[in-house]
């Protein structure tokens, strides 16, 4: 997975990228090695801000965390996007692997009744 750190009004220092790294590692197993991320951390007056995105192939995250402290927003941003990444799995597998069979169960309770 290509990561991609971005420092708007702040430095990007060797912990905050490594951090970021380490998070997007679990991320990348769900999204696959193709997949591209953008970390923006940015920093006001009182307030950083951490802004990750990550795309696949289909599909996109974008998650924003604010905090007094720069690893405490990014983290917040990376659990925030593999929350999201780990909520688009499951339903990928749900649908995959439990088709909707309304249709058949419809029909032979039909058929048990005499009705159809």
């Amino acid at each position: 997975m290509k990561i991609e750190v971005t420092g708007r009004q702040t430095t990007v220092t060797p912990k905050l990228k490594q951090q970021a790294e380490s998070g997007l590692q679990q991320i990348a197993t769900i999204v696959g090695k193709t997949g591209n991320c953008h970390v923006i951390l940015t920093e006001d007056k009182y307030r950083k801000i951490a802004e990750v995105t990550v795309q696949g192939k289909e599909i996109e995250f974008v998650a924003t965390a604010e905090g007094a402290d720069m690893s405490v927003a990014l983290h917040n941003a990376l659990a925030k996007v593999e929350q999201q990444t780990v909520r688009y799995n499951q339903k990928q597998t749900v649908t995959r692997r439990h088709p909707k069979d309304d249709l058949k169960t419809a029909s032979a309770a039909l058929a048990d009744e005499g009705l159809a």
